[in-house]
């Protein structure tokens, strides 16, 4: 497995050294708590289109393997929103949203098929098992993994979450693989239908008791004030977001987000976090080190 690279310092070599050891004793005890444990990490669309290079995605990918080689059970869930409107603008398709959601006819549902099960999925598989075969790509479609309810007719083949059957899921984990999930789910008669990632994020995390659940986005976390950097929420409860939402702090496409977050973090997941996926080794920095960066929700108890 290729390790992932800590920086140097100033310093010398000694200078070098000593921060490197700090690091490695510093995860040690956050190894030993995770050790066993399920993770599930939402990698956006946005986090991966917002990569300027295929450095993002295969420090990414070194992150989710480090995270395997030490006895964590990693499950990837992948968007792929902006990839989805590139292909339908070169292939002459307007897109249309609806409060943020796109409206999703026979065709749309195709092509949100051919790219996330047949170039997002992909893409994240082989970045993975370039460090070994340990990924395995799935859709909500196999094994009925994912089962859908149509959200609104007015969007057409845009679904909710009915359900989630993690059997495909544990199956894989037990036998040391990475799930790596494609979210279209279908209905009872077979109808594929495509659903937010973020929410099937939270439901796939709460199915599988998951410790964590972790989004990669393109933006550093949470903030009370917008504009304002230095107004970046470092911890929350589910009830402080539940107001952050009523009084429109938190907004748009951040929503499904937070409110998966919510759900997740009251319903059996220990902690949930909004991380900025374009930072290297952005997963490394949250799970194995004090400080952590982005932003962590949990029950006012956890600790």
């Amino acid at each position: 497995m290729s390790a992932p690279v800590i920086p140097a310092a100033s310093g010398g070599t000694n200078g070098a050294s000593a921060i490197r050891s700090q690091t490695l004793v510093e995860a040690l005890p956050y190894i030993r708590r995770f050790a066993g444990q399920v993770i599930v990490v939402k990698y956006g669309g946005n986090a991966l289109a917002g990569a300027s290079d295929d450095d993002a995605l295969a420090l990414f990918a070194q992150d989710i393997v480090l995270m395997h080689s030490v006895g964590m059970r990693p499950v990837v869930v992948h968007g792929g929103g902006p990839q989805i409107s590139d292909l339908m603008t070169r292939l002459g398709k307007q897109t249309e949203f609806r409060n943020g959601l796109r409206v999703t006819d026979a065709e749309t549902v195709d092509i949100a098929r051919m790219v996330l099960i047949g170039q997002v999925n992909p893409q994240l598989v082989a970045a993975i098992n370039t460090h070994g075969d340990l990924a395995v790509g799935v859709s909500g479609e196999d094994a009925g993994l994912i089962r859908a309810i149509p959200r609104d007719e007015a969007l057409g083949f845009v679904g909710d979450v009915d359900s989630i059957n993690p059997t495909i899921l544990r199956g894989l984990l037990d036998t040391g693989f990475i799930p790596v999930v494609a979210t279209i789910g279908t209905d009872g008669h077979g109808q594929a239908y495509n659903i937010n990632a973020d929410t099937v994020a939270g439901a796939i995390a709460e199915s599988l008791a998951a410790e964590k659940l972790v989004y990669l986005t393109d933006i550093e976390g949470l903030r009370r004030i917008v504009d304002d950097p230095a107004s970046l929420i470092r911890q929350s409860t589910p009830d402080e977001l539940d107001g952050l939402m009523a009084d429109g702090t938190i907004a748009g496409g951040m929503i499904p987000k937070v409110e998966s977050c919510v759900h997740a973090v009251r319903h059996g997941v220990r902690r949930a976090h909004i991380l900025d996926g374009r930072i290297p080794h952005v997963l490394l920095l949250e799970i194995f080190t004090d400080d952590g960066i982005g932003t962590m929700v949990r029950q006012p108890d956890i600790t």
